[in-house]
């Protein structure tokens, strides 16, 4: 049975990796931060008490700003393969805490790095790491964007990340060490954070579709991003480290599409009219704006077999569905006399 550890298993794509490992018949171990309140929903369904016969997630206390959690942990699981998923991955709020993001994002990959250099070293086996680079990275940079795409960061998160990618294949080409980037672009599903712009709408719309909420605050709705399901990008990410070689991924549906366009699908799929509901409020607005994404995704095509299967409509109509269905419960709960846990708002960010 192969080992496999994810940093990040908490997130919209850990859970979903997590699920598609097991399917494979994996050991999966995860890494979760401290924290006085639980933030393990996404992954409740697939956990088991270990106390119980045969189980095959384990979760571990670490963090990437300390190395010597990461080193404990990888005694601990002596995993075959690693997926670097942790992150500040918000790129507005890294323009609020871009100290923070460039010590999880920059540094932990570097911490990672070192901690996994060691053990093989120590332990003479190889250890096959995938790291969660992001389309962020190449900013300003013109579209369509490949891997051969010079990178143009424009925010603290996406310099972060494009330190990480350096890092990574610089100890490929050190250490011989099997270490794929996968530079993926903007993946969605109902799993995730609801203060990403894609979730935020549809949080809202289903909001508004049953009474609890009239408006919906957006920032710049022009920006183009290439959207597909992250269901289907973390079997790219397996992909990657069953290659016989390490190599750098980007993985795209290659169609983009705007915010006003994510915003006219998700509205009209709820039967309304967004420009009823939706204000500009430029408090979302980033103060380095990245206005078009487009991933070629040949190469993850030719040499790893992948393509999308969920179309940019199907995800739209899957997360409006879901958040319509919270909304209900919220609403039932609401008119039954019940609190609602977080008060039902609408996130910031």
């Amino acid at each position: 049975m192969k080992k496999a550890l994810i940093t990040g298993i908490t997130g919209q794509d850990g859970s979903y990796l997590a699920e598609f490992l097991l399917e494979k018949k994996y050991e999966v171990h995860g890494i979760i931060r401290r924290s006085s309140v639980f933030n393990t929903d996404r992954i409740d369904h697939l956990y088991q008490d270990p106390h119980e016969r045969n189980p095959r997630l384990f979760l571990h206390y670490g963090d990437l700003t300390d190395s010597t959690s990461l080193r404990g942990i990888l005694e601990k699981t002596q995993p075959d393969e690693l997926y670097n998923l942790g992150a500040q991955s918000h790129v507005r709020v890294s323009f609020d805490l871009p100290e923070y993001t460039a010590d999880t994002v920059a540094m932990g990959a570097l911490r990672l790095l070192e901690a996994v250099r060691d053990y093989e070293r120590t332990h003479d086996r190889k250890i096959k790491l995938y790291q969660a680079s992001s389309s962020e990275m190449f900013g300003a940079a013109p579209p369509p964007q490949s891997e051969n795409t010079a990178f143009r960061p424009c925010s603290p998160y996406a310099v972060s990340k494009v330190a990480a990618f350096w890092h990574c294949v610089n100890y490929r080409e050190a250490y011989g060490m099997f270490i794929c980037n996968g530079i993926l672009f903007n993946h969605e599903s109902p799993r995730r954070g609801e203060t990403f712009v894609t979730r935020k709408i549809t949080k809202a719309l289903g909001r508004i579709k049953h009474g609890l909420q009239s408006k919906l605050y957006l920032g710049n709705l022009e920006a183009k991003r290439d959207w597909g399901h992250a269901r289907d990008y973390v079997e790219s990410m397996w992909l990657m480290l069953q290659q016989e070689g390490a190599d750098d991924y980007a993985v795209a549906t290659g169609e983009s599409y705007s915010v006003r366009e994510f915003l006219e699908a998700a509205f009209t799929h709820a039967g309304l009219d967004w420009q009823k509901h939706v204000e500009f409020d430029p408090q979302y607005l980033r103060p380095n704006e990245v206005e078009s994404l487009l991933g070629d995704p040949s190469k993850a095509r030719e040499k790893l077999g992948w393509k999308p299967r969920i179309s940019f409509t199907e995800l739209v109509h899957m997360m409006v569905d879901a958040d319509m269905e919270s909304a209900a419960r919220e609403k039932t709960l609401l008119d039954a006399g019940h609190s609602v846990p977080g008060g039902g708002g609408v996130p910031r960010g």
